[in-house]
């Protein structure tokens, strides 16, 4: 098959031919073919570097970045060997592709701002595919699903997706909350000044010990944060492994009440006293 496109391409392009509008139609339709053929080539070329790339435990995020500039890299070779056989001056065509560049680039600006973001995000790695991302400046989160040229694509925890400018990213602080294998869990609870402080501090410290997903051999830290308005403020500090973070979190909160409740230390709520007095 490839012979048989090889043979007819050098048959059209014989400059000894005649070049008449059916020859000129042939070579269309040629190259139609000749760019169909060569995109399923680059596609498996593609699809090749990217076992290479696994092969190699390439990062995901470099990857799909290196993967998208080949492919439009072998793309654009590949029109322009189809316009230099059909004719057109390939010096020419380099001059119009230049030209071209530069006018998308004055009215792309913000894409090449988004290009540089990723190439940034490639090299520095901030973040990588599978770690969970705060963008600072809208408060937008989620998974890191995908980095691509342009943009990154986030998975919320409800299952939305979001496709974040890549020079947004790189221009506000972002949160990178997986990127430790722990974090350290805090809790604050305020009890009333009438109940027990000591025994408050006993039942936190028994919950803590007890709890299994917090890592035994890190320091736990229980303490009075404030002495406020209306409450004592009691403090935790443990550490748990990250993906256990707020499963830990959220059990550490109802396990804290229920014990409260049954040892009789009162948790108080915001409230006013009004006292009227009677001329």
């Amino acid at each position: 098959m490839t012979e048989t496109l090889k043979t007819a391409w050098v048959w059209l392009t014989d400059p000894a031919r005649s070049d008449g509008p059916v020859d000129f139609l042939l070579k269309v339709v040629l190259a139609l073919v000749v760019y169909a053929v060569g995109t399923k080539v680059i596609g498996w070329l593609c699809r090749l570097l990217r076992k290479q790339l696994t092969r190699f435990g390439t990062d995901e995020a470099a990857k799909t970045f290196l993967l998208s500039l080949v492919k439009i890299g072998l793309h654009i070779m590949l029109i322009l060997t189809i316009a230099g056989n059909l004719g057109v001056d390939k010096t020419s065509v380099a001059a119009l592709v230049g030209s071209a560049g530069v006018a998308i680039s004055l009215a792309l600006q913000g894409g090449l701002s988004n290009f540089a973001g990723g190439l940034i995000i490639l090299f520095l790695r901030p973040f990588s595919v599978g770690d969970y991302i705060i963008e600072n400046g809208d408060n937008i989160e989620g998974t890191v699903e995908k980095i691509e040229l342009y943009y990154t694509t986030l998975m919320t925890v409800d299952s939305r997706r979001i496709v974040i400018p890549n020079s947004t990213l790189t221009s506000n602080s972002i949160t990178n909350v997986t990127a430790m294998d722990k974090r350290r869990l805090q809790i604050r609870v305020g009890i009333s000044y009438d109940s027990d402080l000591l025994k408050a501090k006993e039942i936190l410290r028994r919950l803590v010990e007890d709890d299994p997903e917090l890592l035994e051999r890190e320091e736990i830290q229980i303490f009075v944060d404030q002495l406020a308005d209306s409450s004592v403020i009691l403090g935790i500090r443990a550490w748990v492994k990250t993906e256990e973070y707020w499963n830990t979190k959220w059990r550490m909160n109802e396990q804290i009440k229920l014990e409260f409740d049954k040892n009789g230390i009162k948790i108080p709520f915001p409230q006013m006293d009004v006292y009227l007095q009677q001329k």
